[in-house]
């Protein structure tokens, strides 16, 4: 929840996140991926930032999320830190970075060292259940993912919605409690039919999170720079613009180039000045530099 004005800000805790299952407190998350927009995300009381490795599309160009690596997301996620040092962060562990036990937890613990974040999150149900426990049983607050699971994309032949029969539903329920067994604190749902994920969120103990997955989760997740409009290349059916910081930013660049093709800017309002003797004196020396 947002801190009333002139009280600080208090980072939400592991328990306090586990405790959301049963207190009823639906949890804010929302995927960050620089400073200024975790600064933003503070101010605006989001309870959990989430370092997605989704900005390897919406910050570098890329067209899925696989070319994201360790090395960009440390960066990115140290960025996030300061720009919100009240705020839990989150930071999902790239692709293949979690694929052998030694590798999760080598690359978990520079999370947790090198970009201070609260927690990680990899992805997938039972096929990675042993990881998910060896990186609990480590001592690191570990999520997980499950529904589309970007990372495996290929295998799904693209992004296609999760569970949609009885037997793919059962299958994500399965993966759902997998992953509570491991000991890890909360999952998400990506693309299930709301129905599926209503109906699997009430039968675990473990808080879960949605995109795409309608309003039975215990808390949503969106992109910030899907849901302010920044990242234009597309908009997913379950993204609600809640602003259009694309078209405010393009006007903002039109009137500039205008003003400086014009000569109105740079005006003196927005130029240094300098003492009228000092100015006279520089006149002279470049007078008499011309001429020696």
């Amino acid at each position: 929840m947002a801190e009333a004005a002139g009280t600080e800000r208090k980072k939400r805790t592991i328990t306090e996140i586990r405790e959301s299952k049963k207190t009823g407190e639906k949890m804010v998350y929302t995927s960050v991926l620089d400073y200024t927009s975790a600064k933003w995300a503070e101010a605006a009381g989001v309870d959990v930032c989430v370092v997605g490795d989704s900005l390897a599309m919406t910050c570098h160009g890329h067209p899925s999320t696989v070319p994201a690596t360790m090395d960009m997301m440390v960066l990115h996620s140290q960025a996030v830190r300061r720009g919100a040092p009240r705020t839990f962060v989150l930071g999902c562990m790239p692709y293949q970075s979690y694929h052998t036990v030694d590798r999760a937890l080598a690359n978990a613990t520079r999370f947790m060292q090198e970009a201070l974040v609260d927690a990680v999150k990899p992805q997938g149900g039972r096929s990675q259940a042993h990881i998910l426990k060896a990186l609990v049983d480590a001592g690191i607050p570990t999520a997980s993912h499950i529904g589309l699971t970007p990372h495996t994309i290929a295998m799904f032949g693209g992004f296609k919605i999760q569970g949609r029969t009885a037997d793919a539903a059962l299958k994500i329920l399965e993966d759902a409690f997998a992953i509570q067994d491991a000991g890890c604190f909360m999952l998400e749902f990506e693309a299930v039919p709301a129905k599926i994920a209503r109906v699997i969120s009430a039968q675990l103990e473990i808080p879960t999170i949605g995109i795409g997955a309608g309003a039975g989760t215990d808390g949503q997740i969106l992109l910030s720079y899907d849901l302010l409009g920044v990242f234009t290349d597309f908009k997913p059916k379950f993204t609600k613009r809640y602003a259009n910081l694309t078209e405010v930013a393009v006007a903002g660049l039109k009137a500039y180039v205008a003003d400086v093709k014009a000569g109105t800017f740079p005006d003196d309002d927005h130029s240094y000045g300098v003492d009228d003797r000092e100015y006279e004196k520089f006149l002279a020396l470049v007078q008499k530099r011309r001429h020696a």
